[in-house]
């Protein structure tokens, strides 16, 4: 399975809770998971900064803001089929 980007920023709780989610997931999963820090770009902050925290899969958007287990992981048991 190809990995999950995480985009996340210091200090967000919504980012928090999400990790913890997406960590849950991971386990029935087993894709790695690359936490990007939007704080270290300028395109990334223009890009995600209302939306923090997002999870991506090969490109697309899975889930932004509340992150929450079911959608998660029916969103990325879709994608992996």
């Amino acid at each position: 399975m190809n990995p999950v980007i995480f985009y996340t920023r210091n200090q967000c709780h919504l980012c928090t809770d999400a990790k913890i989610n997406l960590k849950l997931v991971q386990d029935d999963l087993k894709f790695e998971i690359i936490e990007k820090d939007i704080e270290e770009s300028d395109e990334l902050t223009e890009r995600f900064g209302l939306m923090i925290p997002v999870v991506e899969y090969e490109g697309e958007i899975i889930q932004y803001g509340q992150i929450d287990y079911f959608t998660l992981s029916k969103r990325l048991h879709e994608k992996t089929r």
